[in-house]
């Protein structure tokens, strides 16, 4: 290591080889069509999907060139030049069983639908760390391991950590590849609760373009100039001072849609840290705003409907997740009543 802490170049050598050693997943490429922008911006942008950190973890690790050379994230190539990047293999994680008892609400050979409780992740991510939904239902359902592949059997959609309620999992591959169709021809009805800041109107339509935030990689946002539709209709099932209680119905599915698309708005959802809703929860708030908070725990998020056709008959299912107590203990200091 350097005096000042930073990798020495022997040792970034060496990180270098290590990577190099290891199968390449994928590569991308591209030209450059105007120059002057930073090697590890432009790459970011062209990919959404990689954020600036982990373009700039592939640059250290001597996965990226310009010219058939390897060049510094802070290079600004010109136009014309072709830039290579180069993915890596990630080792999938063990997965082993683990008995969470997931509630059920409804189950057949073909597939299962669970109640997610918050503060699961549906499966690991990348460094496999924590117990996650997957682990749950290897325990929980027979012959599911490698449906879909190891590191998300089963797996059809997904819903943030920190959201609950209806979760599809198939059970076997004919089955995923139904819903999965499903899903991507928007014959899947998907309802939420979302409890939210501010005083949105009685119903309204969000349609938009929809991207990576164009400052905070983390997070995504409807004001783009380009992007995917995102279309979000929701109406107030309740109101409250400074706060109001949505149905909100997805009719597309992007990552967040719904956390970002009512916080661009104006209407974050209570507790949502990445999309401004503790913002409005600090001690200049209204008492009842700042008890509902804490009595909520995490984002006010709840998929409580999921309706689809079946996968092998081709009738409706119908499911409906409770609303869960953390939400109704927030929704009571709100001085509201929990929809049925």
């Amino acid at each position: 290591m350097s005096p000042r802490g930073r990798p020495s170049r022997g040792q970034r050598d060496r990180e270098q080889q290590k990577q190099a050693a290891r199968p390449i997943a994928e590569e991308r490429s591209f030209q450059v069509k105007a120059g002057g922008e930073r090697l590890d911006k432009l790459i970011a942008t062209r990919f959404p999907d990689l954020s600036r950190a982990r373009v700039q973890q592939l640059i250290a690790q001597g996965l990226v060139d310009v010219d058939g050379k390897p060049a510094p994230g802070a290079h600004r190539p010109a136009a014309g030049a072709r830039i290579r990047v180069c993915i890596p293999q990630v080792a999938a994680p063990r997965l082993d069983a683990v008995a969470l008892d997931l509630p059920v609400l409804y189950d057949d050979a073909d597939l299962l639908v669970i109640d997610k409780p918050a503060g699961l992740a549906v499966h690991p991510g990348a460094g496999g760390e924590g117990t996650t939904i997957v682990h749950g239902l290897l325990h929980q359902v027979s012959d599911l391991r490698g449906v879909g592949g190891e590191l998300r059997p089963g797996i059809v959609h997904r819903l943030d950590k920190d959201t609950s309620g209806c979760l599809v999992v198939a059970k076997t591959e004919p089955a995923l590849r139904a819903l999965q169709a499903a899903f991507k021809a928007r014959t899947v009805e998907k309802r939420y609760l979302a409890l939210v800041h501010g005083a949105p109107p009685d119903r309204g339509e969000l349609d938009t373009p929809y991207g990576r935030h164009p400052v905070d990689r983390k997070r995504f946002s409807s004001r783009v100039k380009e992007g995917k539709r995102a279309v979000t209709r929701f109406i107030v099932v309740a109101r409250a001072a400074e706060a109001a209680l949505l149905e909100v119905e997805l009719l597309t599915g992007r990552t967040h849609q719904i956390r970002a698309h009512l916080s661009d708005q104006g209407w974050p959802i209570f507790q949502d840290k990445l999309y401004g809703g503790t913002r409005k929860e600090g001690p200049h708030a209204p008492e009842p705003v700042r008890r509902a908070a804490a009595a909520l725990g995490r984002q006010g998020l709840h998929a409580f409907r999921l309706a689809f056709p079946h996968p092998a008959t081709g009738s409706q299912v119908r499911c409906e997740a409770p609303v869960p107590s953390d939400l109704r203990d927030a929704l009571r200091e709100l001085g509201l009543s929990s929809p049925r």
